[in-house]
Order: structure tokens, then sequence, then C-alpha cells
């Protein structure tokens, strides 16, 4: 958080970082989610990065501590900001969101932020998620992640001499 003051209300600037974790299975792309009971609200994985920790290193962090996969990024996407006030400070916060695929881990072992943490089929995914930016954010995921990843070439018999 970095206040600023002058003539307008004291601003204070706020940075996260989340991403769109991918997986392809049975040739269908999936996305992660982590929702919430009551109400009922599924969304990206983000969170604050920690003192001295790189945006990246932060939205890996986050994401794994969220959904309890280990993942990687793949590259950057978007990046949503918006404004809120509260108590008469003026709040900007900017979220950073990377590509992220998944290299282990399980669901079943996300942290206590969220009650849920489950893949989606992304065209399910875009219809359980909460927030319009976020819905966005994994359309663009999809496109960048077009096409499923090249299968391992299956060796070729081997003659016997």
């Amino acid at each position: 958080m970095v206040p600023q003051k002058g003539n307008t209300p004291e601003t204070v600037r706020h940075v996260s970082a989340g991403g769109v974790v991918i997986r392809w299975t049975d040739g269908r792309l999936h996305a992660a989610l982590v929702g919430r009971e009551t109400p009922e609200r599924w969304e990206i994985p983000k969170g604050t990065p920690l003192e001295r920790e790189t945006i990246e290193d932060a939205a890996v962090r986050e994401v794994g501590e969220e959904t309890g996969l280990r993942v990687r990024i793949i590259e950057p996407l978007d990046q949503i900001a918006y404004w809120f006030s509260v108590r008469g400070v003026r709040h900007r916060k900017t979220v950073y969101f990377f590509l992220m695929e998944a290299v282990g881990g399980d669901t079943a072992n996300h942290d206590w932020e969220h009650d849920f943490a489950e893949w989606f089929p992304v065209d399910e995914a875009l219809r359980r998620i909460s927030f319009p930016n976020e819905v966005a954010l994994v359309q663009e995921a999809a496109a960048q992640a077009r096409t499923p990843p090249p299968r391992a070439p299956v060796p070729a018999r081997v003659r016997e001499s």
C-alpha cells in the first residue's frame, strides 16, 4: 500500500497477483477456480504479495495456496484495476494475472480462504465466474491456449536383428 497526498483525498494503492490455471483433459481445456459457498461465488485465485516478493512469485504462491495446486507461469495475461473507498480514503487496486499450468498438487489441499477449489471445463467456468472482468481473463487464457500440447510420439517398434 502506498498512500498519496495532495489537494485530492488520500489515495492508497494496492497490488495483487493471481492466475488462470489450465490443463487439458481428454482434449478439453479446463480452468481451476476457487469458490465460496455463501453467498455462492466463483473466481480466479489471487492474493497480495509478501514484502519483497515479486509479482510473479506472489502469483505462484497465492494460486498454489488457494487451489492446492503446484503451478508454473506460462505467460502474462491482462490486469484488472479498480477503485473503492473506505472511510473517506480512496483505494486503487491493480491485480496482475498470469496464464498458468498445473504441474502437480491436488485441489483437495486448498487453503482456508475458500470453501472450494475445483476444475471446470472452460465453458462451464465462464458460466460460473462471478465477476465479468474475470470472465474476460479466462476467455483470454483460453484463446492463448487454443490447442492441446502435442502428445509424446509413440516409439516405433524396434527391429530385432
